[in-house]
């Protein structure tokens, strides 16, 4: 199987928002041009260089496997164990795209005066790589990431690559560690990717890198289930195929809801004309200071809020929603509005709204002993089990603010908060810390991960993402991956190596017959 293949679960094209349409486009090999196709491009320079190119993938398989972190283990909460190879690819302003080269994970080379270093020329992904109860591999929405991280190359002056490029090559990586690493005993389980490039160009100098890599990680993350269960004892086991069927999807997410400190009014994590909206490391190392005052103060991440109106943009790096009834009485989903460019265009965002639009436009049923997956009459219809009817959800995407989050709750239409992203995935929000007070943030009593509090829609949300990542719902959000492993594939290598063996014997051999031949019968 060639690395760009993929298998959609169903072919369909998948919903999104306008701030990614015209980087999608590319993902068919052209580059944009004031939003319309041109010739490639490198870093803004024309010609014909060599494009990022998945089919010229050379490997090398590790000598030195590593052993897979058992459930719970240090290791593995430590997140940062990573899988035995990573993928890598050069570029140079002069030469364009080198061959990717699948090889052992280790260290990468760079000299001191490299451009990351001192102008944080760096942009990066994140998503993950799920083993289904169905014992398949899966990816999600990987297109979204692959072209998003090609608009936050191109906002930090990194050079431009095809996404479904980018996209073969994080396929390839799974198919290959992903057998050993997230092995068909462990359903439910997943790896955290890590696509980043870096401008590595050595010497000093305010300007456009002249060289970049390209690297792409598997990393080992605890499951939000093993995380919380610690201190049960009734639960104090490893074992892989236990009864529990909640998802495991989330990492570090607190059993009671997040408590969020409002940012302060002199601090900002984003600004109009900025890059806020671009996965770069410039947005969340100046970032890292509050988060830890945060912390140090009992709460677990910063609500990021902007402008002297004091709107919500952010809760540590994950888009907020916010369930409420409107003055005029209207059950309404809202989150930021991508227009500013103040916040990312989160893929989990993206799938909340797209899932609320399609599904809760009209009445539908709470998680229940079915854990919100379809029952007999679909998704609002009939069931065995006993369910809650949830009222539908008018989605709206607008600005708001901490203020009207402080009277929607004195006047009990809070209904419940959330935030949304690919590490913490669906978290509940308890409490907001905001103008010397806590603020209380509404929690029904269904259960979410691992039996943690959550709100009712949170949770049908989070049941509803989790179904289609682990394979419970068919869906086209679900790539599935290949397996190859690395046995399979070292065969194939082993079989390449044979037949270059045997040609050097060959020749070899021709040389030999030839020396033996007089000077007339040669």
């Amino acid at each position: 199987m060639p690395p760009s293949a993929v298998l959609p679960e169903s072919i369909g094209e998948p919903n999104g928002t306008a701030a990614l349409s015209t980087t999608m486009a590319k993902s068919a090999g052209a580059s944009l041009v004031n939003g319309a196709p041109s010739s490639p491009t490198s870093n803004g320079v024309s010609g014909a260089l060599p494009d990022l190119d998945a089919s010229r993938l050379r490997t090398t398989f590790t000598r030195h496997p590593q052993p897979v972190p058992a459930p719970r283990s240090p290791e593995l909460r430590s997140a940062s164990t990573c899988t035995d190879h990573m993928i890598t690819a050069k570029w140079t302003s002069a030469g364009g795209w080198s061959a990717p080269e699948l090889q052992a994970y280790g260290p990468l080379s760079l000299m001191p005066t490299a451009s990351v270093l001192h102008y944080a020329t760096e942009c990066f992904e994140g998503l993950k790589a799920f083993r289904g109860v169905d014992g398949q591999l899966r990816l999600f929405r990987p297109e979204c990431n692959c072209a998003r991280m090609l608009m936050s190359a191109e906002r930090i002056a990194l050079p431009a690559f095809a996404p479904a490029q980018l996209q073969a090559l994080i396929t390839k990586l799974v198919a290959v560690d992903a057998p050993k690493w997230l092995p068909a005993t462990r359903p439910r389980s997943f790896l955290y990717l890590r696509p980043c490039m870096i401008g590595s160009a050595p010497g000093l100098g305010v300007q456009k890198p002249a060289e970049a890599l390209l690297f792409i990680i598997a990393v080992c993350f605890p499951n939000a289930d093993d995380e919380n269960n610690d201190n049960d004892d009734d639960n104090d086991n490893d074992d892989d195929n236990d009864n529990d069927e909640r998802p495991s999807l989330s990492s570090f997410q607190p059993a009671a809801g997040m408590k969020l400190l409002a940012s302060r009014e002199d601090t900002v994590r984003a600004w109009p004309g900025g890059f806020g909206y671009a996965k770069v490391g410039s947005n969340y190392g100046p970032s890292l200071a509050a988060q830890a005052d945060a912390r140090a103060r009992g709460y677990h991440q910063v609500l990021w809020l902007f402008g002297p109106e004091h709107h919500v943009t952010e809760a540590g790096a994950s888009n907020v929603f916010v369930v409420w009834r409107s003055p005029a009485g209207r059950l309404e989903l809202v989150t930021a509005p991508l227009e500013r460019q103040l916040i990312l265009d989160g893929v989990t965002r993206r799938c909340v709204l797209d899932l609320a639009r399609s599904r809760l436009s009209r009445a539908c049923v709470a998680p229940s002993a079915r854990n919100g997956r379809p029952g007999p009459g679909g998704w609002d219809g009939p069931d065995p089990d006993p369910v809650v009817c949830l009222p539908p959800l008018h989605v709206v995407e607008r600005e708001f603010s901490m203020p009207q989050i402080e009277r929607a709750i004195a006047e009990g239409r809070l209904v419940e908060a959330f935030a949304a992203g690919t590490a913490f995935f669906i978290a509940p929000v308890s409490e907001i810390h905001y103008r010397g007070r806590d603020l209380v943030v509404p929690l029904a009593a269904v259960a979410g991960a691992a039996g943690a509090a959550s709100g009712s829609y949170a949770a049908l949300f989070r049941a509803w993402l989790a179904d289609i990542m682990f394979g419970v719902e068919r869906h086209e959000w679900a790539v599935l991956v290949p397996e190859e492993g690395v046995a399979e594939a070292a065969t194939a290598e082993e079989e390449e190596e044979e037949e270059t063996k045997a040609e050097g014997e060959g020749e070899r051999q021709a040389r030999e017959v030839y020396a033996m031949q007089s000077p007339r019968e040669k």
